[in-house]
């Protein structure tokens, strides 16, 4: 998997958040297996930033289609300061082996009703 998807997401302070992504293999325009990989992702002020928001990240079964679902919870979208963040999603197969398959900005909004 050579290219990385680019997607830019909108996440509302003090709610629970939560995208899917489906992956496709760019040689069938097939849905990526995922079998026997897992999935982490992070956003950041900054790509170099060293306080990091991990999403709960997940392969949906059956893996075979090639769905990745990210997460975060309401507590964690209100310890957010409000502005503009970077994100990736990378992929680790059986033998270790990394892939960066998404990334984007996250815009994060304040909330009004507490």
């Amino acid at each position: 998997m050579a290219s990385v998807y680019v997607n830019n997401l909108v996440v509302n302070s003090g709610s629970d958040f939560s995208q899917s992504f489906t992956l496709e293999n760019p040689d069938s325009n097939s849905a990526y297996d995922l079998t026997d990989y897992t999935v982490a992702s992070q956003l950041r002020k900054w790509a170099g930033s060293t306080t990091a928001t991990s999403f709960t990240a997940s392969i949906e079964a059956p893996a075979i289609e090639g769905k990745i679902v990210l997460g975060l919870t309401s507590t964690q979208t209100l310890a957010l300061k409000p502005g503009r963040y970077v994100y990736d999603v990378v992929i680790t197969d059986g033998g270790g082996i990394k892939n960066k398959v998404i990334e984007g900005m996250v815009l994060v909004r304040e909330g009004v009703t507490q």
